[in-house]
């Protein structure tokens, strides 16, 4: 069986998807599966439009793979209406899905109600981490903490000061290593 494998990472995370490309690897060795591609993507699980991962579904539509390798579901999709929409797909043109750590069956009823309940489990986890991260945000404003980058504003005295001696906006900002948008509030 010819096969694609999928490695994902998350833009935020600090990993390498090498180390899932290595797992797969040994995966597909041992099950003497044929590696026909190998793709990668840093990403969100969140985000469908991925380069890499559109780049299977093409491969998938063009009939150039028999099967997709991925270590965990979690790594092709969050979303379970994706999830489902892909699997369909799949299943219409007799192409297999292997999730290694899942243990995934797609041949049989009871393997293709897993993905569904781990889709939707996956789906759960990515909401839950969103009202945990609006909630931290809503508690850090509750006590008074300014989020978002802070202003530059180097003293106003010292900016007014430049700019009465005739040096211009862009000048101060050189001389007092500033944004152009901390010298304009500055002077308002």
């Amino acid at each position: 069986m010819k096969v694609a494998i999928y490695a994902r990472v998350s833009t935020r995370d600090k990993q390498d998807p090498d180390t899932q490309v290595r797992e797969l690897k040994r995966y597909c060795a041992a099950r003497g599966l044929k590696i026909a591609f190998t793709i990668t993507d840093k990403a969100s699980g969140s985000v469908s439009d991925r380069p890499g991962l559109n780049q299977i579904l093409e491969l998938v539509r063009q009939r150039k793979i028999d099967g997709v390798v991925v270590l965990k579901l979690d790594r092709l999709f969050r979303s379970l209406k994706n999830l489902i929409q892909t699997l369909e797909e799949f299943e219409a043109l007799k192409v297999k899905l292997i999730a290694v750590r899942d243990q995934v069956d797609m041949t049989t009823p009871s393997g293709r109600l897993f993905i569904q309940v781990i889709g939707a489990l996956g789906e759960f986890e990515r909401e839950l981490i969103r009202e945990r991260v609006i909630l931290g945000l809503e508690n850090a404003k509750s006590k008074g903490i300014k989020l978002g980058r802070p202003k530059t504003t180097p003293q106003k005295t010292e900016i007014k000061k430049l700019r009465k001696q005739g040096l211009s906006y862009q000048a101060i900002q050189s001389k007092l290593h500033t944004s152009k948008g901390a010298v304009w509030r500055a002077l308002q």
